[in-house]
């Protein structure tokens, strides 16, 4: 008999789950580490108890990848599980035990054997089926403005009928990738995409000859690009994603007006782009094994889902790939986050990814009758945005931001609709409400026309989620993303005139992907103006201000030991390894405490460091207490910095910053190894500057300690709006062994005890 390997999973790779852990729906999620690089089948066993008898035991075979959600629930109890190659000559894995519990929501998946037994093969199949545009049809007759059509029409459909379509886009001078570029171009292909989409939609729904003839012609053209050319996968892979679903949008709306010999150019041309994209997810980034690639997890809902529905049944590859695709979303789905809905890349890739994955999703439930909604995630990622990216903030998030230094935009709010339709919360409707309220118009930046046209999404909401019921939810003053080490504060938050809002973040992430090295950081926006700001401007991926300043600690609201930040490099085993870890959050009527500790996202740059824990304390809804605690082995010095929009006013231990309507101070109220400068620049260190120009400064405030091998740093931060300054008084009391420190403030003083052993050392 050959023995299974079971090889040992890694910091970036898949696990073995579930083994005596909290299991979230029912039935559980399997998944285990590949035995092999080749293709083989599985078979897995799930019983009632650890020898495995037949009688009580469920056996799956033919599984051909290392992951399986089964077609039933289970009973309530503890079951074991193992797998093995599907042949009886091997042996099987360690047994794991698991535990289902009352009260889990149930999300079994229909297995590949049925899963396309009642689907209606007939075209289209995106979006909207034969009777559902008939449907559609006689509601126009009623109301042509039904779902936002006529708006629709308008905006997204008329700017086509007399305009050419777009030209296959140029290789970049000397095949050497140019950022402006490659935007230029994968925005090119969004217009083409655009072009062919919503003359599609508009020509079948309204039965118009012209508008169908004008996308036959586009689609065609598109057919026509070099496969292998500027807009091949490898080449520009935004241009491939977009070229891919337009020509499977064009593909399935248009099919009955297309010649069997056009349908056989476009099929051929489909077939090519969604394969190199399959071959690049499932083969060469293998995100059933490997877990953070980006643009490969984004794939599977932009690309995969929508070319695989459209090909369906002419192609064996494509059902191969989108049950693949399908299981992903029900197993694996989301390497980013878990059960709290957080999003470790940011929000402005949960914009991205949730725009692209709802859009996936919906179109599997419409297409399979498959709610992928109902699992845990995405009933509760909207909260992400809601609470760590307010509708009336800027400059007060992590991670990189295409739309850095402007409040959340409208797809952001989009998105966030999306999942008031599908949980009901009024809360997240909210928010779609006031972005829209603030701004009218839709922002024509990149991130906005380069990417989505709002009016298409709009029309397919307001269809889709025309009977959604809202129900209101009361708001978090503290809000915990234990699946990625975010905490947010939000006081007031439905009254921007009254909203504080601090951020804070040590992730078990670390750097990876859109994160940066930032762990134990924070941010601070109040009163309607960003005080203590992410810092830097978005130019571009791989530019000098990514790489050497945004990514970087130097540019976060953290320290550096010895000059030194965290590690912030392009190795992912290492991004994830410069890790941090939220230890405690606590919540009283007059208080808010957070622990996090960042020690191991310095080790592999400044392994002399053995300790560095922040604590925050947010007292009487009022001000903030930063407690930062740092130990090495050899004397070192600590750098404690800070960012602003403006010019910090510096006055002996006191900092202070004022906006047009708000302002900050900060004192340094301790430093256990005495404070030897702070200093301010307004440079961005190690930057181009040809990439700043016309761009206006930041501020960027170091505080410099003696050295010592442990430090004690405390700091009291107070927001106020500038016609009403607060004063919160800081007395020490040091004459004991313990440091004694008291904090007055409106009639209330709040006191903290240093421990006075780690003076001077």
């Amino acid at each position: 008999m050959t023995k299974l390997i079971e090889p040992k999973s890694s910091i970036l790779t898949i696990g073995y789950h579930p083994e005596n852990e909290k299991i979230l729906e029912n039935p559980p999620r399997f998944t285990w580490m590949p035995e092999s690089e080749k293709d083989i089948l599985y078979r897995i066993q799930v019983s009632k108890n650890d020898t495995f008898d037949p009688d009580s035991t469920l056996t799956i075979h033919h599984i051909p990848y290392n992951f399986y959600t089964l077609d039933k629930e289970l009973e309530p109890g503890d079951y074991y599980w193992r797998y093995t190659i599907d042949q009886e000559e091997c042996s099987y894995s360690k047994v794991r035990k698991l535990s289902i519990s009352d009260g889990l929501v149930v999300t079994p998946l229909v297995s590949r054997e049925k899963r396309y037994d009642n689907v209606d093969m007939s075209h289209p199949r995106i979006w909207l089926n034969k009777e559902k545009i008939d449907m559609f049809r006689e509601e126009l007759e009623k109301n042509p403005n039904y779902c936002g059509f006529q708006i629709f029409l308008e905006r997204s459909v008329l700017i086509h009928v007399n305009s050419e379509f777009v030209a296959e886009p140029p290789f970049y001078p000397g095949n050497i990738r140019v950022v402006e570029l490659w935007r230029k171009n994968y925005q090119e292909c969004q217009r083409g995409l655009e072009y062919i989409r919503s003359l599609s939609v508009a020509g079948v729904l309204l039965e118009n000859s012209e508008y169908i003839e004008k996308a036959k012609l586009a689609l065609l053209k598109l057919a026509s690009w070099d496969t292998n050319g500027s807009t091949a996968r490898d080449y520009n892979d935004e241009c491939s994603f977009r070229v891919a679903y337009a020509l499977a949008f064009g593909y399935d709306w248009l099919y009955s007006f297309l010649t069997k010999q056009e349908r056989s150019i476009i099929l051929e041309s489909l077939s090519v782009r969604t394969r190199q994209v399959a071959t690049h997810i499932i083969k060469d980034s293998r995100i059933h094994l490997s877990l953070y690639d980006s643009h490969a997890v984004r794939s599977l809902s932009s690309v995969l889902t929508p070319c695989c529905i459209a090909m369906l049944g002419e192609s064996a590859e494509a059902k191969e790939w989108l049950d693949y695709t399908i299981e992903y979303f029900n197993t694996i789905y989301t390497p980013w986050g878990g059960e709290d809905g957080g999003w470790a890349e940011g929000g402005l890739y949960w914009t991205t990814g949730m725009a692209f994955v709802s859009e996936a999703l919906n179109t599997i439930k419409s297409f399979l009758n498959i709610d992928i909604y109902k699992r845990p995630f995405f009933q509760k990622t909207g909260d992400f945005p809601l609470y760590c990216m307010p509708v009336d903030t800027y400059r007060a998030s992590f991670c990189d931001q295409s739309n850095l230094g402007k409040y959340p935009g409208h797809k952001t709010a989009y998105n966030i609709r999306q999942f008031a339709g599908v949980t009901g919360n009024q809360n997240y409707q909210w928010y779609y409400e006031q972005v829209l309220e603030r701004e009218k118009e839709i922002d024509q930046d990149f991130f906005n026309k380069g990417w989505w046209d709002f009016y298409f999404d709009d029309m397919v909401y307001r269809h889709d989620y025309k009977d959604t019921t809202l129900k209101e939810e009361k708001l978090e003053r503290v809000k915990w993303f234990k699946d990625i080490g975010w905490v947010a504060i939000n006081k007031d938050m439905k009254d921007p005139k009254e909203h504080i809002f601090l951020l804070t973040k040590s992730s078990p992430y670390g750097s990876v992907s859109h994160s940066h090295g930032d762990q134990n950081s924070f941010v601070l926006f109040a009163y309607g103006e960003p005080l203590i700001i992410k810092s830097g401007y978005y130019i571009g991926f791989n530019t000098t201000m990514h790489r050497n300043f945004r990514r970087q600690t130097l540019s976060h609201n953290s320290i550096l030991i010895n000059g030194k930040g965290q590690y912030a490099g392009m190795d992912k085993a290492k991004q994830l390894s410069a890790k941090g870890h939220i230890c405690e959050v606590k919540e009283s009527d007059n208080l808010v405490y957070i622990k996090e500790d960042a020690t191991a996202a310095y080790q592999l740059t400044a392994p002399e460091l053995t300790k560095y824990t922040r604590e925050i304390y947010f007292v009487d809804d009022s001000y903030f207490i930063l407690v930062d605690t740092v130990e090495s082995e050899d004397k070192s010095d600590v750098e404690w910095l800070l960012h602003s929009l403006s010019k910090f006013q510096i006055e002996e231990e006191t900092i202070e910053v004022n906006g047009k309507m708000a302002g900050m101070t900060a004192k340094i109220v301790y430093c256990s190894s005495n404070i030897e400068s702070i200093t301010q620049s307004d440079i961005f260190t190690e930057v181009d500057e040809k990439e700043t120009d016309g761009l206006d400064n930041q501020w960027h405030l170091t505080m410099k300690t003696g050295k010592a091998k442990k430090h004690i740093i405390v700091s009291v931060i107070v927001p106020y709006k500038m016609e009403q300054k607060k004063l919160v008084n800081s007395v020490r009391d040091d004459q004991g062994m313990d440091i004694y420190l008291y904090f007055s403030y409106e009639g209330k003083t709040f006191s903290l005890c240093i421990d006075g052993t780690k003076r001077n050392e």
